[in-house]
């Protein structure tokens, strides 16, 4: 089957077998996959000797079943999110807790980026939040957007702010009452007034940068013991003093949620009762897909373009060369 890997410092493809349908896994035949650029662009950077597979988050049909899953038939469609078992492939062999049902109103398309947004709700998670209360999202990437979107949905104040004004456009059309800035002094001017003064509950840094200097906005800009949560790829160096002044939390978050890198609960199915982990990446993944269904968030509009598999380097180049114009894309796989 075909695969795209990073190696040497590119992205390049690669044909490998089709993998075997291990104890409580669902193997799937998959109709389409979510490129998360950011993720994916960055693993490409590094000199990797070996071949890195690529992508975390995709939907298809079931195609056969192993052991018990709840909920799961042959023939459904699900989406599903998590490497090393979700990855741009044509067959993916992925554990239970890992793949959910998509609702019959929402498509393959926006389906396929459940792993960005169990990430994006993860994250927001994180932030503590509480009815009522105001949150900065910094970097308007695809995870940015949907968190701004999800904060909203959930009534939250939004205050945002991306160097590329396409994506500040992008968001005021799918967020029309969120403060979009046009510079981060802008953003902190408006974080102040909507405050009072006292600094707002909690800053969302989406962006890749490779120092610690937004981290130090997002601890100047937050209130007194308020959460600066680390989202993209960015240099733990902050300043001491503001945390301490502030007696602030900066967290970094995890991925999708709660199970993220454990064996028992990926691999081996294991889930964690609800009444002690409220919110597993598999119950974000599900709670993704909800708000998709009740019309609370919209993925369409974020999908610039949908690329067949035979085409998926020059996706990655539109990447690279304008990010301006580039949200999400997606990769089809020819035998549907």
């Amino acid at each position: 089957m075909n695969i795209v890997v990073a190696k040497g410092g590119s992205i390049q493809t690669d044909l490998e077998s089709k993998p075997k349908l291990m104890p409580n896994h669902v193997m799937i035949r998959t109709v389409c996959s979510a490129i998360s650029p950011g993720t994916e662009l960055m693993i490409a950077r590094r000199p990797n000797k070996e071949a890195v597979p690529l992508g975390y988050s995709a939907a298809g049909y079931v195609e056969d079943i192993d052991g018990e899953c709840p909920g799961l038939t042959i023939g459904q469609r699900v989406a599903c999110y998590g490497g090393p078992y979700v990855r741009h492939a044509e067959w993916l062999c992925v554990p239970r807790n890992l793949v959910v049902p998509i609702p019959d109103s929402v498509g393959f398309e926006e389906a396929s980026f459940v792993g960005l947004g169990a990430i994006a709700i993860h994250a927001l998670r994180k932030a503590s939040l509480q009815f009522g209360e105001t949150v900065v999202v910094v970097g308007l990437g695809i995870i940015g957007q949907l968190v701004c979107q999800i904060a909203s949905a959930a009534s939250y104040r939004v205050l945002a702010y991306d160097l590329l004004s396409e994506r500040n456009g992008q968001l005021k059309s799918l967020v029309p009452g969120a403060f979009v800035a046009d510079s981060l002094e802008a953003l902190n001017s408006e974080a102040s007034r909507q405050s009072g003064g006292a600094g707002v509950d909690a800053v969302l840094l989406c962006a890749n940068v490779p120092d610690g200097s937004l981290i130090d906005y997002g601890l100047r800009c937050v209130r007194q013991q308020g959460h600066v949560v680390i989202v993209g790829d960015m240099k733990l160096d902050f300043n001491r003093e503001l945390l301490f002044a502030k007696e602030a939390n900066v967290t970094v978050s995890k991925a999708g949620g709660p199970g993220r890198g454990d064996l028992a609960y990926e691999r081996n199915g294991h889930d964690y009762p609800i009444g002690y982990v409220r919110w597993t990446e598999g119950r974000n993944m599900r709670e993704y897909l909800q708000m998709l269904e009740r019309r609370s968030i919209r993925m369409s509009s974020l999908i610039s373009e949908e690329v067949p598999f035979s085409q998926v380097l020059r996706a990655y180049e539109r990447y690279k060369m304008m990010p301006q114009q580039t949200m999400g894309m997606l990769i089809r796989y020819d035998h549907y």
